[in-house]
């Protein structure tokens, strides 16, 4: 016991010498700059509610007045409920969305592991790696996929670590020091390299975001190196390998075993579901049969504005809460 202790404490001075400093003071948000409607300091945590799909219009952040960061590493811990979260760096206020608006990387907080400390792209081209990847951008913005693993899995209603490492084009995220992803972005329209941090307050369901122990430490300047075609040699194209899969000549050089096995994808019938003139409470019931066949695997993914529940056979599998991003399930 005594050994263990004396580790601890041996650890939290050397992360003070290592250079890391706090950005929020426990008290309140000085040096921060969000909505009061939605932002407060309790118990010595950040804490972020929303009340429902009809309070907010778009995603609103708050926003770290400290000045603009480059290369940075910064531990924080958060647990949220109700919605999803992030925290957004190297990235820049859209006033024309409105206030407290921003947009660029964003290290996701969701409750979907393969989203769970992925780098979304707000406002910025959306998923850009996720939990669980290792993945390289080239300069016209094609995705390698490098390296892949089990993504790291936590239940994000509880205190977790997020870190997020940012030097030069080279950007790392991890979840209580594990690492969640891993990317070398050359891309002309998505490469960042400095800007604000903030955290996020997602528009939708109701939510509650949990914030403390900011711990900041900024990095030497590292040069971006010109993009060299040997970092993607044993990589994976992400987009080439879609196509690939639905092109004709594929399908001839299957096996009779491989056809039968092919995803069967449900018939596209868009309907408007609602009035003329919803409300934000508005709901509807939508019931569809799917008839599978002898598939072996069945995936369903949902998008809905605002949100959806859905069941299978009566029993529900899932919940998606951002008609963003649509939500997936394995139902085989």
């Amino acid at each position: 016991m005594k050994r263990l202790l004396f580790s601890l404490i041996a650890f939290s001075t050397l992360s003070a010498q290592d250079g890391f400093k706090p950005i929020f003071n426990g008290k309140d948000l000085s040096g921060w700059d969000g909505n009061p409607e939605l932002w407060k300091v309790e118990n010595g945590e950040i804490v972020g509610t929303t009340t429902g799909p009809e309070q907010l219009k778009y995603n609103q952040f708050l926003i770290w007045r400290g000045g603009v960061l480059k290369n940075f590493e910064l531990r924080v811990k958060v647990k949220q409920k109700g919605n999803n979260t992030g925290i957004q760096y190297r990235s820049r206020e859209f006033a024309e969305t409105g206030k407290w608006s921003v947009g660029g990387y964003q290290c996701d907080i969701h409750s979907a592991a393969p989203n769970n400390a992925m780098v979304y792209g707000e406002k910025w081209g959306g998923i850009l790696v996720q939990n669980g990847q290792s993945m390289v951008i080239d300069p016209e913005g094609k995705k390698w996929l490098v390296a892949e693993r089990e993504p790291v899995s936590v239940d994000i209603a509880e205190w977790h670590e997020y870190t997020v490492i940012a030097q030069g084009n080279h950007v790392v995220h991890k979840i209580d020091g594990q690492m969640t992803i891993d990317l070398l972005d050359f891309g002309a329209k998505t490469q960042l390299l400095e800007g604000l941090l903030a955290f996020q307050i997602h528009r939708g369901p109701a939510m509650v975001v949990q914030i403390k122990d900011v711990m900041l430490k900024e990095l030497p300047e590292a040069p971006v190196p010109v993009f060299d075609k040997n970092v993607i040699a044993n990589a994976k194209p992400m987009e080439k390998a879609d196509a690939k899969s639905k092109g004709k000549g594929k399908a001839k050089a299957q096996s009779k075993a491989e056809t039968a096995a092919a995803p069967i994808q449900a018939s596209s019938e868009w309907k408007w579901l609602w009035s003329d003139s919803p409300d934000a409470k508005s709901a509807a019931r939508l019931k569809k049969e799917f008839d599978l066949g002898e598939a072996k695997e069945a995936m369903l993914r949902v998008s809905c504005d605002n949100g959806a529940e859905v069941f299978l056979n009566g029993e529900p599998v899932l919940t998606n809460p951002d008609w963003q991003r649509p939500t997936q399930a394995n139902v085989t």
